[in-house]
């Protein structure tokens, strides 16, 4: 997979930009609150139209601007697919893939599959449960649509159920009842399912997650990880049927898979209350080194990725030992200039308050560059000017079409959380 072209119209701080991608890495380097990240961000939502920064869709529109477009064309293998992306202040957001509708969101990881590391990264060690359950759950999805779907399947389960249980409101009734065992049901047949595929990928990772580890240390260290849950001995079955009473009485759903952990260990001890912050950091690191190895494995493909500002909080021996191990494919560096000296950089893209100008380094980027060239404001629509790796025109096709969702008539709507509304646009 190569994300070979991005344009975008009001998303963040761009009114409108064209920017072509080589297919190694490309450092965006600008000073803090440039938009630097806003690029990351862009080209991640192509892939699971969220942010990966968790900001609401609708915070991402141009302050000003009603609606905002990304689009990105993409590489895989020799074929060229067009992905494209609408959302406003008042309409759910509606994406098209070559013009045509998507079955399932899930479909897009299957086109752009993205892995990101940054200094927020640190959440999966000293952060609550739902970090690490989220970051299993994001590579289940990556590895199959299939996964995808048993994981939205489990999530509107649980809130059926947790409207159910609040309806009740503490007080458990013969139709309360009938019902609640319709969605036990449901939730002990998904929800064990759920726990299977968890804790399967995490057996999976071990031996990936201590050799990352080891690899950006620089020494080999004993990591432990268990995937912790409450109901595995008895099955979810009995569980839901055994917590029954306190479920009604809470008014929300006290057992399953959505209350399951991670246990992470570092010569056997909990990483989160007896580590160091650099052996946290690293560990941290190493999980999503071990994911993105394993996806690459998995898929055949290595998913790209984007690294966000991640080299700011290492020292320069783990920076570098941590590109030294990335395994081949295509990066997007957002940096406010540290570089790590192992960095094999294709491309740069300066970001300053006026503008953006591309630099290739081996890779023709839009146009034939050898030194930077004078920065151009984000937006001259009217002035009609340019520079390589930023055009403020039209977006077009390499055909010269026009690439717009105006005038479209289908397509696969979804709601902020991803979850197919309506398959008309």
């Amino acid at each position: 997979m190569h994300l070979r072209r991005l344009w975008l119209r009001d998303f963040r701080s761009y009114e409108e930009l064209e920017l072509d991608f080589a297919p190694g890495l490309t450092v965006v380097v600008g000073e803090n609150g440039t938009g630097k990240t806003n690029l990351l961000e862009a080209a991640g939502f192509l892939s699971t139209l969220a942010s990966f920064r968790g900001t609401p869709t609708e915070a991402m529109i141009r302050n000003g601007a009603e609606r905002a477009n990304i689009r990105g064309e993409v590489l895989v293998g020799e074929r060229k697919v067009l992905l494209e992306t609408e959302f406003s202040r008042s309409a759910r957001t509606r994406v098209l893939v070559n013009k045509q509708a998507l079955p399932k969101t899930a479909a897009l990881r299957e086109v752009l599959r993205i892995s990101v590391f940054s200094p927020d990264d640190l959440v999966l060690i000293k952060g609550g449960p739902s970090e690490r359950r989220h970051y299993l759950d994001d590579v289940l999805a990556s590895l199959h649509p299939r996964n995808a779907a048993c994981l939205a399947d489990l999530d509107k389960i649980l809130r059926q159920r947790n409207a159910l249980l609040k309806q009740a409101g503490g007080r458990l009734s013969a139709e309360i009842g009938f019902t609640l065992d319709v969605w036990d049901d449901k939730l002990a047949s998904v929800g064990s399912m759920v726990g299977s595929l968890r804790s399967g990928l995490l057996e999976a990772l071990r031996p990936a997650i201590s050799e990352a580890y080891a690899d950006i240390a620089d020494r080999p260290a004993q990591i432990g990880v268990k995937y912790e849950t409450s109901w595995i001995s008895t099955g979810l079955s009995d569980a839901l049927e055994q917590g029954r009473s306190d479920d009604v009485r809470r008014g929300l759903s006290l057992v399953g898979p959505h209350r399951d952990d991670v246990a992470l260990l570092i010569e056997g001890r909990p990483s989160r209350t007896q580590a160091s912050q650099g052996e946290q950091r690293t560990l941290a690191l190493a999980l999503r080194l071990a994911a993105h190895r394993h996806i690459a494995v998995s898929t055949g493909s290595p998913p790209l990725l984007l690294l966000d500002d991640v080299f700011s909080e290492l020292d320069p021996i783990r920076s570098d030992a941590l590109v030294r191990h990335l395994p081949p494919g295509q990066s997007l560096l957002a940096t406010a200039g540290v570089i790590p000296r192992a960095a094999e950089v294709q491309a740069r893209v300066f970001v300053s308050r006026l503008g953006m100008v591309s630099e290739a380094l081996g890779f023709n980027a839009v146009g034939p560059t050898s030194s930077p060239e004078p920065m151009v404001p984000y937006s001259n629509r009217q002035a009609g000017l340019g520079a390589p790796g930023f055009n403020a025109v039209e977006p077009r096709g390499l055909g010269g079409e026009v690439l717009s969702l105006a005038g479209t008539d289908s397509g696969l709507t979804v709601d902020n959380t991803g979850e197919i509304v309506d398959d008309q646009l």
